[in-house]
Protein backbone atom coordinates (compact mmCIF):
# COMPACT_ATOMS: atom_id res chain seq x y z
CA UNK A 1 0.00 0.00 0.00
CA UNK A 2 1.05 3.61 -0.52
CA UNK A 3 2.22 5.98 2.18
CA UNK A 4 -0.94 8.03 1.62
CA UNK A 5 -3.14 4.96 2.12
CA UNK A 6 -1.24 3.89 5.22
CA UNK A 7 -1.52 7.36 6.74
CA UNK A 8 -5.22 7.58 6.00
CA UNK A 9 -5.86 4.20 7.63
CA UNK A 10 -3.93 5.12 10.78
CA UNK A 11 -5.48 8.58 11.07
CA UNK A 12 -8.94 7.05 10.86
CA UNK A 13 -8.14 4.98 13.96
CA UNK A 14 -6.88 7.86 16.09
CA UNK A 15 -9.12 9.74 18.52
CA UNK A 16 -9.14 13.51 17.98
CA UNK A 17 -6.97 14.15 21.07
CA UNK A 18 -4.12 11.89 19.86
CA UNK A 19 -1.32 13.35 17.69
CA UNK A 20 0.52 11.24 15.13
CA UNK A 21 4.30 11.53 14.80
CA UNK A 22 5.42 10.01 11.50
CA UNK A 23 8.75 8.39 12.37
CA UNK A 24 10.78 9.06 9.24
CA UNK A 25 14.30 8.07 10.31
CA UNK A 26 16.39 6.54 7.49
CA UNK A 27 13.66 7.42 4.97
CA UNK A 28 14.40 9.62 1.93
CA UNK A 29 12.90 13.11 1.56
CA UNK A 30 10.73 11.79 -1.28
CA UNK A 31 8.89 9.51 1.14
CA UNK A 32 8.46 12.29 3.67
CA UNK A 33 7.10 14.59 0.96
CA UNK A 34 4.53 11.96 0.00
CA UNK A 35 3.37 11.95 3.62
CA UNK A 36 3.49 15.76 3.72
CA UNK A 37 1.36 16.02 0.60
CA UNK A 38 -1.12 13.68 2.28
CA UNK A 39 -1.47 16.16 5.14
CA UNK A 40 1.11 14.92 7.66
CA UNK A 41 2.95 17.76 9.43
CA UNK A 42 4.72 16.11 12.38
CA UNK A 43 7.84 14.07 11.64
CA UNK A 44 10.10 12.29 14.12
CA UNK A 45 13.81 11.63 13.64
CA UNK A 46 16.37 9.97 15.91
CA UNK A 47 19.56 11.51 14.49
CA UNK A 48 20.03 15.25 14.77
CA UNK A 49 22.13 15.65 11.61
CA UNK A 50 19.65 13.71 9.49
CA UNK A 51 16.79 15.80 10.87
CA UNK A 52 18.69 19.04 10.20
CA UNK A 53 19.38 17.98 6.60
CA UNK A 54 15.71 17.16 6.01
CA UNK A 55 14.62 20.41 7.64
CA UNK A 56 16.76 22.31 5.14
CA UNK A 57 15.13 20.56 2.19
CA UNK A 58 11.48 20.50 3.24
CA UNK A 59 8.62 22.97 3.83
CA UNK A 60 8.93 25.14 6.91
CA UNK A 61 5.48 24.43 8.38
CA UNK A 62 6.67 20.97 9.48
CA UNK A 63 7.01 20.24 13.19
CA UNK A 64 10.24 18.32 13.76
CA UNK A 65 10.38 16.02 16.76
CA UNK A 66 13.64 14.57 18.06
CA UNK A 67 12.66 11.13 19.33
CA UNK A 68 16.03 9.46 19.87
CA UNK A 69 18.71 9.57 22.52
CA UNK A 70 20.18 13.10 22.48
CA UNK A 71 23.90 13.83 22.68
CA UNK A 72 24.45 17.16 24.42
CA UNK A 73 27.16 18.29 22.01
CA UNK A 74 24.72 18.08 19.09
CA UNK A 75 21.82 20.03 20.57
CA UNK A 76 23.13 23.20 18.89
CA UNK A 77 22.43 21.76 15.44
CA UNK A 78 18.68 21.53 16.04
CA UNK A 79 18.07 24.32 18.56
CA UNK A 80 16.97 26.80 15.90
CA UNK A 81 14.09 24.72 14.56
CA UNK A 82 13.19 21.62 16.63
CA UNK A 83 9.60 21.69 17.87
CA UNK A 84 9.69 18.97 20.54
CA UNK A 85 12.46 16.88 22.09
CA UNK A 86 11.07 13.57 23.37
CA UNK A 87 14.12 12.03 25.00
CA UNK A 88 15.12 14.33 27.87
CA UNK A 89 16.51 12.06 30.54
CA UNK A 90 18.84 14.24 32.63
CA UNK A 91 19.26 17.69 34.12
CA UNK A 92 22.54 18.12 32.22
CA UNK A 93 20.71 17.67 28.92
CA UNK A 94 18.02 20.16 29.96
CA UNK A 95 20.74 22.69 30.83
CA UNK A 96 22.25 22.35 27.35
CA UNK A 97 18.88 22.63 25.60
CA UNK A 98 18.10 25.75 27.62
CA UNK A 99 21.51 27.25 26.76
CA UNK A 100 21.13 26.65 23.02
CA UNK A 101 17.49 27.79 22.98
CA UNK A 102 18.51 31.04 24.66
CA UNK A 103 21.01 31.71 21.85
CA UNK A 104 18.12 31.58 19.38
CA UNK A 105 15.76 33.53 21.65
CA UNK A 106 13.19 30.76 21.70
CA UNK A 107 11.65 28.26 24.07
CA UNK A 108 12.07 24.57 23.23
CA UNK A 109 9.38 22.13 24.27
CA UNK A 110 10.61 18.93 25.92
CA UNK A 111 9.26 15.64 27.24
CA UNK A 112 10.82 13.85 30.17
CA UNK A 113 11.72 10.33 29.07
CA UNK A 114 10.82 7.89 31.83
CA UNK A 115 12.15 4.35 32.01
CA UNK A 116 9.13 2.06 32.05
CA UNK A 117 10.62 -0.97 30.28
CA UNK A 118 12.48 -3.75 32.04
CA UNK A 119 15.17 -3.84 29.34
CA UNK A 120 18.56 -2.33 30.19
CA UNK A 121 18.86 -0.94 26.66
CA UNK A 122 16.00 1.52 27.22
CA UNK A 123 16.90 4.99 28.49
CA UNK A 124 14.96 7.16 30.88
CA UNK A 125 14.63 8.79 34.27
CA UNK A 126 12.97 7.20 37.27
CA UNK A 127 9.69 8.68 38.46
CA UNK A 128 11.46 9.85 41.60
CA UNK A 129 14.14 11.68 39.60
CA UNK A 130 11.47 13.38 37.50
CA UNK A 131 9.64 14.57 40.61
CA UNK A 132 12.86 15.89 42.11
CA UNK A 133 13.74 17.71 38.90
CA UNK A 134 10.38 19.45 38.50
CA UNK A 135 10.41 20.58 42.13
CA UNK A 136 13.97 21.94 42.03
CA UNK A 137 14.79 25.64 42.10
CA UNK A 138 17.35 25.09 39.35
CA UNK A 139 14.71 23.72 36.98
CA UNK A 140 12.49 26.72 37.69
CA UNK A 141 15.38 29.00 36.71
CA UNK A 142 15.54 27.58 33.17
CA UNK A 143 13.58 30.09 31.10
CA UNK A 144 14.10 28.72 27.57
CA UNK A 145 12.71 25.23 27.96
CA UNK A 146 9.20 24.02 28.67
CA UNK A 147 8.47 20.54 29.98
CA UNK A 148 5.14 19.74 28.32
CA UNK A 149 4.78 16.04 29.09
CA UNK A 150 6.38 12.62 29.34
CA UNK A 151 7.58 9.90 26.98
CA UNK A 152 8.22 6.22 27.50
CA UNK A 153 9.08 3.11 25.49
CA UNK A 154 7.63 -0.24 26.43
CA UNK A 155 9.62 -3.47 26.45
CA UNK A 156 10.17 -5.24 23.14
CA UNK A 157 7.99 -8.23 23.87
CA UNK A 158 4.95 -10.11 22.63
CA UNK A 159 3.54 -10.04 26.16
CA UNK A 160 0.71 -7.51 25.84
CA UNK A 161 -0.07 -7.70 29.56
CA UNK A 162 3.48 -6.53 30.36
CA UNK A 163 3.27 -3.73 27.78
CA UNK A 164 -0.08 -2.62 29.21
CA UNK A 165 1.39 -2.55 32.70
CA UNK A 166 4.30 -0.40 31.52
CA UNK A 167 2.01 2.01 29.69
CA UNK A 168 -0.23 2.24 32.74
CA UNK A 169 2.82 3.05 34.87
CA UNK A 170 3.70 5.95 32.57
CA UNK A 171 0.13 7.28 32.70
CA UNK A 172 0.05 7.17 36.50
CA UNK A 173 3.47 8.86 36.72
CA UNK A 174 2.21 11.57 34.37
CA UNK A 175 -0.80 12.18 36.62
CA UNK A 176 1.49 12.44 39.64
CA UNK A 177 3.88 14.86 37.90
CA UNK A 178 0.96 16.97 36.69
CA UNK A 179 0.17 17.81 40.31
CA UNK A 180 3.58 19.52 40.44
CA UNK A 181 3.46 20.96 36.91
CA UNK A 182 -0.17 21.48 35.76
CA UNK A 183 1.06 22.55 32.31
CA UNK A 184 1.98 18.95 31.40
CA UNK A 185 -0.25 17.78 28.54
CA UNK A 186 1.49 15.14 26.43
CA UNK A 187 1.91 11.42 27.06
CA UNK A 188 4.03 10.13 24.18
CA UNK A 189 3.83 6.35 24.13
CA UNK A 190 3.00 3.73 21.54
CA UNK A 191 4.68 2.78 18.27
CA UNK A 192 3.75 0.83 15.13
CA UNK A 193 3.24 -2.45 16.98
CA UNK A 194 1.41 -1.26 20.06
CA UNK A 195 -0.13 2.19 19.52
CA UNK A 196 -3.79 1.04 19.84
CA UNK A 197 -3.00 -0.38 23.29
CA UNK A 198 -1.08 2.78 24.20
CA UNK A 199 -4.09 4.93 23.31
CA UNK A 200 -6.31 2.72 25.46
CA UNK A 201 -3.86 3.33 28.32
CA UNK A 202 -3.95 7.11 27.94
CA UNK A 203 -1.45 8.06 25.23
CA UNK A 204 -1.97 11.45 23.58
CA UNK A 205 0.87 11.10 21.05
CA UNK A 206 1.93 8.01 19.10
CA UNK A 207 5.16 7.50 17.15
CA UNK A 208 4.51 5.40 14.04
CA UNK A 209 7.14 4.59 11.42
CA UNK A 210 7.05 1.24 9.64
CA UNK A 211 3.25 1.19 9.50
CA UNK A 212 3.48 4.37 7.41
CA UNK A 213 6.72 4.11 5.46
CA UNK A 214 7.41 0.37 5.45
CA UNK A 215 10.49 -1.38 6.84
CA UNK A 216 13.54 0.78 7.49
CA UNK A 217 16.83 0.51 5.66
CA UNK A 218 19.49 0.62 8.38
CA UNK A 219 22.28 0.10 5.84
CA UNK A 220 22.21 3.74 4.71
Amino acid sequence: MSIKTNLSEIQSQLPSHVSLVAVSKTKPVEDLMEAYESGQRIFGENKIQEMADKHQQMPKDIQWHMIGNVQRNKVKYMAEFVDLIHGVDSEKLLNEINKQAEKHQRTINCLLQLKIAQEDTKFGMTAEAAHTLLESDHFKSLKNIAIVGVMGMASFTENSAQIKEEFTTLKSTFESLKKISPELEIISMGMSGDYPLAIDCGSTMVRVGSRIFGARNYAI
